[in-house]
C-alpha cells in the first residue's frame, strides 16, 4: 500500500468503498508542522463520476484499486461519447467527453500509445502517452530568421489544445507536446 506522497495524477485508489480516480493533487507545508506535508487531492468516482476533494497526510497510507490499462486508439466520436478500440482484442470502449475532458485536447485519431483505464470491467479513464504528435490548425505567421529558442507565441491544435510554440513554427506543423507540462517538444518527424 503507498503513502498519499506516493501516489501521483491519474491513480486509481480505493476510498470510503469506492474506486476514485485522483485527478489532481496539491501538496502544502502548513507553517507550525513537523515535516507534516499536506496532499489535497481531486478525485472522481468512477461509477457516478461524482467529485470529492481530500486532504490526506504524507504517511497516511492508501490502497490502490484493482484496475487494467489496455492498449486502445480512437476509434471515433458519436455526440458526447468517444469510441475506443482496444488493438488487441478489437473491444470498444465508450467514454463520455466529461469523463475524460483533459485528456481529448491531446487526442485525435492518430494518437499512438494510449491506455483505457478499467476498473471492475468499465472503461473509466484514459492515459495519455509521455508526448503526442498534433497538427497546428491556427497561430500567427512563422517570423522567417526566428531562431528556435526565440519568443514564443499562442498555436491552437486541431484538437482545441491551445500551447505556447516557438515564433518559427507555422500554420499546419505538426509538433510533438509532452502531454504533462502542455509544452512544445520539437516538430514532428514525418
Amino acid at each position: 500500500m503507498p503513502k498519499a506522497s506516493e501516489i501521483k495524477k491519474h491513480a486509481a485508489i480505493e476510498y470510503n468503498n469506492r474506486v476514485m480516480i485522483v485527478r489532481d493533487i496539491e501538496r502544502s507545508v502548513p507553517q507550525g508542522r513537523a515535516g507534516g506535508s499536506l496532499y489535497r487531492m481531486r478525485m472522481y468516482d468512477v461509477v457516478t463520476g461524482g467529485k470529492v476533494d481530500e486532504t490526506f497526510k504524507a504517511e497516511e497510507m492508501l490502497k490502490f484499486a484493482d484496475l487494467t490499462r489496455r492498449p486502445a486508439i480512437l476509434s471515433y466520436i458519436d455526440g458526447d461519447e468517444f469510441v475506443f478500440m482496444d488493438e488487441e482484442d478489437y473491444t470498444p470502449y465508450n467514454l463520455n467527453k466529461e469523463s475524460i475532458a483533459e485528456q481529448i485536447l491531446f487526442i485525435d485519431e492518430s494518437t499512438k500509445g494510449l491506455q483505457v483505464v478499467i476498473v471492475e470491467g468499465n472503461p473509466v479513464s484514459v492515459d495519455l502517452p509521455s508526448s503526442v504528435e498534433l497538427v497546428i490548425e491556427e497561430t500567427s505567421p512563422s517570423i522567417k530568421g526566428a531562431s528556435a529558442s526565440a519568443r514564443t507565441k499562442p498555436a491552437t491544435m486541431t484538437t482545441g489544445l491551445v500551447i505556447q510554440v516557438p515564433e518559427h513554427i507555422s500554420q499546419g506543423d505538426k509538433i510533438k507536446i509532452n502531454t504533462t507540462e502542455n509544452k512544445f517538444i520539437s516538430r514532428a518527424n514525418s
